[in-house]
């Protein structure tokens, strides 16, 4: 099976072309090649489909084996792929996930995808669609228990749920050890990614990550949207105004607009591409488990 390898600001993927190959097992194979000691490694798997609904679609597995809704990282890069491989030649491309339809703009130096530009639709606040155990109209700055500390907490869905922290020092959380205490909370159903943000002005955040199903990743897109969003509403950052945030991989310029619409550009890159043996992949399955 032939692969690519893409980041988006370090946010790495393996991607597969749909369009020439067959995957069977998704979820498996996402852990298989994601081990970063016996696979090839990465923070999940993505595959590169046809649709009936948009240009393109994106399926999306996380390290773990558990399919994730959404992933802002790997939509520029199928945007980048997409384009730079020939599967289209427009510079306005639709993107159907799990979480609807998304629209990318590319824009291109020289034959070249430099930047893409997503409209990541609105985003989602009432806990119940985020979804949140709560009965509150919004999770906006609410007290939660967890790792032994009490943090303030506000919850977004960007297709997929996000609780978002505002705090200082950042960079000296022993995230292996609290991550999982929010991903796993009794508050989040369905799991929870989670965002620690360090507030420079009020167009400047800094942004560590715990992703569900992949641990801390140098960055996620969804999670920069949802962050803007929240430092939005706890008063941090105003609506309509471009705010750069900083995760550990690289930057990402994001929007938050009066009328609910998030707006992310950044880039996207290409690490290698490969081929894998299907003697390998059929070997490897067989001692597999997978979290759905």
């Amino acid at each position: 099976m032939k692969f690519t390898k893409m980041h988006g600001i370090g946010n790495d993927y393996i991607y597969v072309n749909c369009f020439e190959e067959s995957v069977t097992e998704p979820e498996k194979l996402s852990v298989i090649l994601s081990d970063r000691r016996k696979g090839i490694g990465s923070d999940g798997l993505v595959l590169i489909m046809p649709s009936d609904k948009a240009d393109f679609r994106m399926r999306i597995f996380n390290a773990d084996g558990s399919e994730a809704m959404m992933c802002g990282n790997a939509t520029r890069c199928i945007g980048k792929y997409v384009y730079e491989r020939g599967l289209t030649d427009k510079t306005s491309v639709t993107l159907e996930t799990n979480s609807g339809i998304k629209y990318l703009t590319l824009f291109t130096e020289n034959g070249k995808v430099s930047s893409v530009r997503v409209d990541m639709g609105k985003a989602v606040l009432k806990p119940a669609d985020i979804p949140v155990n709560s009965p509150l109209e919004r999770f906006i700055a609410q007290p939660v228990e967890a790792a032994g500390d009490t943090w303030s907490v506000t919850c977004v869905s960007m297709g997929n749920p996000h609780a978002v922290i505002f705090m200082e020092d950042i960079y000296g959380l022993d995230l292996e050890k609290i991550g999982p205490q929010f991903e796993n909370h009794s508050l989040f159903p369905n799991r929870i990614n989670t965002e620690f943000i360090e507030v420079i002005s009020r167009s400047e955040l800094n942004m560590r990550v715990w992703e569900r199903g992949s641990g801390e990743t140098f960055a996620c897109g969804t999670g920069a949207c949802a962050s803007v969003t929240a430092a939005v509403l706890n008063g941090f950052c105003d609506y309509d105004s471009e705010v750069l945030v900083h995760l550990r991989g690289g930057d990402l310029r994001i929007t938050y607009q009066s009328d609910g619409t998030v707006m992310m550009t950044g880039p996207a890159a290409f690490i290698c591409d490969g081929t894998v043996s299907a003697e390998f992949i059929e070997e490897a399955k067989e001692n597999v488990v997978c979290r759905s």
